[in-house]
């Protein structure tokens, strides 16, 4: 007996791999993303609160209207966009199934969907699932600049999706003005629908701001929005997301969404419903990130390692040419070996594996657990 693998070509994901090594050689792991510092004690609070009180059954399986009701606001508040709580805002099992759903309810065999790398890896295994073909676009490295050139060139009858992730993870770029005026161009009088990945929205720093596509009805009427509260709440094992669509589009959604894992768990969104009534919850993350940013940046000034700009996301990335021309992927086993820490080669989110000699540590750590590290870094 045998399986004929609809993904022959994906093992288990470069993540797990590093957190794996890092547990086996008791190494600092700065490769996954996640805290490693608790959450807020008054939301843990809450769920607990909420679990006694009952809140143990189904939810509705487009999620708890009053929570649906914070993000709407939270929404408009920010970014100017409407979303109608009842009919284009969806509850999902985490950031991920947001995306699986998103894609799944669209792609066909034979559709083209255009991906921009270094991309989270989870992306290219679901269009392949459906039966679609991936376009992917490198960005310019080290500054990874999208070329709308080449995305241009790729574009043609078959193209059903672009799939975007801003704040980027890996790179922690954002967006700018000139790449939605050409995303826009792009996109204009064409079927093409847009998946952006925003999980990491209000984690952005240097004066920058968060263009999330729901700002511009142009790209809102074509688009689904993902988003996770892990992220925003330093509670990644909850896996509670959410996924914003024009009605049209949340019909089909759902139609996935409630068959793969019909709804979330109900006292997690009462808890997290609570907590957003007041807005500083989420407001203030990026200040709170900021210092962590710039607290691990400082630090690693004092190493080898040749910081890459990081405008968002928990991710530093950072260049080792003046250490050595090793592949990424022996630097980064060599360093949890030798050295104690985890972190995640580059090459790990391209299809080619394109090496640019780029690793990336996740900074969403204590102060004495980046310090720590750090020091062991220095040595490299």
């Amino acid at each position: 007996m045998h399986i004929n693998s609809k993904l022959p070509d994906v093992g288990t994901t470069i993540f797990t791999v590093m957190s794996q090594l890092a547990v086996q050689h008791k190494a600092i792991n700065l490769s996954q993303g996640f805290p490693d510092y608790e959450c807020s004690p008054e939301l843990v609070g809450l769920v607990g609160h909420y679990m006694r009180s009952g809140y143990n059954q189904y939810a509705p399986m487009a999620g708890l209207l009053s929570l649906r009701e914070r993000i709407a606001e939270k929404q408009e508040k920010l970014h100017h966009a409407i979303y109608d709580p009842e009919t284009e805002i969806t509850i999902t099992a985490g950031g991920t199934q947001a995306l699986f759903a998103s894609i799944a309810c669209v792609i066909r065999p034979e559709d083209e969907v255009i991906i921009f790398e270094p991309a989270y890896d989870s992306y290219g295994p679901a269009v392949t699932l459906f039966g679609g073909r991936i376009r992917s676009v490198e960005l310019s490295a080290p500054n990874y600049t999208i070329d709308w050139e080449e995305v241009g060139k790729l574009i043609n009858d078959k193209t059903r999706m672009i799939i975007l992730n801003y704040p980027n993870n890996p790179t922690g770029r954002t967006l700018d003005d000139n790449d939605i005026k050409c995303l826009i161009n792009l996109t204009r009088d064409t079927n093409i629908l847009i998946l952006s990945d925003e999980v990491y929205e209000h984690l952005i720093y240097d004066g920058k701001q968060h263009l999330s596509i729901s700002r511009y009805p142009e790209l809102r009427e074509r688009s689904f929005i993902t988003a996770s509260f892990g992220k925003l709440l330093h509670a990644t094992g909850w896996k509670v997301g959410y996924c914003l669509a024009p009605e049209w589009m949340m019909k089909e959604f759902r139609k996935v969404h409630q068959f793969e894992v019909f709804s979330v768990n109900s006292f997690v969104q009462h808890a997290i419903s609570d907590f957003l009534r007041n807005e500083r919850n989420y407001l203030e993350i990026s200040n709170f990130f900021q210092v962590k940013k710039d607290f691990f940046s400082n630090l690693m000034k004092e190493t080898r390692f040749d910081l890459l700009p990081c405008h968002g996301s928990y991710f530093q990335s950072v260049q080792y040419s003046r250490i050595s021309n090793e592949k990424d992927t022996d630097l980064a086993m060599r360093l949890i070996k030798e050295f104690g820490v985890a972190g995640i080669p580059v090459s790990a989110f391209y299809s080619k594996g394109t090496d640019h000699h780029v690793l990336r540590f996740c900074f969403a750590k204590k102060k004495e657990t980046l310090e720590k590290a750090v020091q062991y870094l220095v040595k490299v």
